[in-house]
C-alpha cells in the first residue's frame, strides 16, 4: 500500500480504539511537551515586549531567552511586529511601505545615507509626556518650536552620526556633512564614494561643493520613494522611539544633551538585527 509498517500499526490501533472516527486526520502536535518554555518566561517576555518594543534579538539577552525562542513566544501570542506598530504609543496601526528588495553595500563608505528628523522641542518643565495632555497647554502661536536632527549612516556598517541643528537650510546641511565625514574618518571610513538623500533643495544644490572636493558622488530617490533611502529612514525611526521619546525630559536641553551617549552605545553596543545582533563598530576596522 506505499506507507510504513508504523504507519498501518497506528491505523490499527486507533480503530480498535476509536472505531473510524479515530482514523480522521489529527494534529501530529504531541500530548505533551516537557521542554515548552514556562508560562513565567513568557510572560516576562511578553512585559519586556510591551515596555521597550524592542525585536527577538535585543530582547533576548534582556531576560535571558534566545532570540528563537522570543520570536516563537511572540507569534504564539500573536503579538504585532514592531513594523505594525505606532512608535511612540506601540498602538497597532496600517503597516508603511515595504518592498521585498533589500541591497547592503560590500564595504564600509561605498554608500552613505544623509537626511532631516523634525521633532518638537521640550518647553520648559516639560511637555505632555511630563504632565499629561489634559494638564498642558497648548500654544498655537510662536510655540516652543522645532528641533532638526540631521543625520548620516553608513550603508554596510549601519555606523551613525546625528547632530541636532536649528534649521534644514543649505549652508546647515553642508556644514553638517563635513563633520560627519571627518567622524566617518575617525572611525576608520577613510572615504566616501556614495551620498544618497532625498530632493530637498538643501541636498540638491547645497551639497555640490563639499561632494566634490571630499570626491562624493551625489545619488537621490526617486520623488515620493521614501523607501528608498531607508537605512536612515529607519535611524530617524529608532532615534525617536529610543532617544527623543523613550524617557520624560522636563527641558529641551536636557533630551539635547543626551544624544550624545545614545549615539555612541548605538554605535557600540546596541544591538542590530542587520548586522547578526551586533553593533556597528563590529563592521569597522580598529581605529
Amino acid at each position: 500500500m506505499g506507507v510504513s509498517r508504523k504507519c498501518v500499526r497506528t491505523w490499527i490501533e486507533r480503530y480498535n480504539a476509536e472505531g473510524e472516527p479515530g482514523l480522521v486526520t489529527r494534529s501530529s502536535r504531541p500530548h505533551t511537551t516537557p521542554t515548552r518554555t514556562s508560562v513565567e518566561v513568557e510572560q516576562r517576555v511578553l512585559t519586556a515586549r510591551a515596555a521597550h518594543r524592542e525585536g527577538p534579538d535585543v530582547l533576548g539577552p534582556k531576560v535571558g531567552v534566545p532570540a528563537r525562542t522570543v520570536s516563537r513566544i511572540l507569534r504564539r501570542h500573536a503579538v504585532a511586529y514592531l513594523r505594525e506598530l505606532d512608535p511612540m504609543t506601540g498602538e497597532v496601526i496600517r503597516s508603511s511601505k515595504q518592498t521585498a528588495v533589500r541591497y547592503e553595500r560590500a564595504r564600509p563608505g561605498e554608500l552613505v545615507h544623509m537626511d532631516v528628523k523634525k521633532i518638537g522641542r521640550i518647553p520648559d518643565g516639560g511637555g505632555w509626556k511630563a504632565h499629561g495632555r489634559d494638564n498642558v497647554k497648548r500654544v498655537r502661536v510662536n510655540g516652543p518650536g522645532y528641533d532638526y536632527v540631521h543625520s548620516l549612516v553608513d550603508d554596510h556598517s549601519r555606523l551613525a552620526y546625528s547632530e541636532i541643528l536649528p534649521d534644514e537650510k543649505g549652508a546647515t546641511c553642508a556644514a553638517f556633512l563635513e563633520r560627519a565625514v571627518d567622524y566617518f574618518a575617525a572611525h576608520g571610513i577613510a572615504h566616501i564614494e556614495r551620498l544618497m538623500t532625498d530632493n530637498a533643495w538643501a541636498y540638491r544644490y547645497s551639497l555640490r561643493e563639499v561632494c566634490a572636493v571630499r570626491g562624493i558622488r551625489q545619488k537621490f530617490i526617486r520623488p515620493h520613494c521614501p523607501w528608498q533611502n531607508g537605512k536612515v529612514e529607519r535611524l530617524n525611526r529608532t532615534l525617536a522611539t529610543e532617544w527623543a521619546y523613550r524617557q520624560v525630559f522636563t527641558t529641551n536641553d536636557q533630551r539635547a544633551a543626551a544624544l550624545a551617549p545614545w549615539l555612541e552605545h548605538y554605535n557600540t553596543q546596541r544591538r542590530h538585527s542587520a548586522l547578526g545582533g551586533k553593533p556597528p563598530i563590529s563592521r569597522l576596522s580598529p581605529t
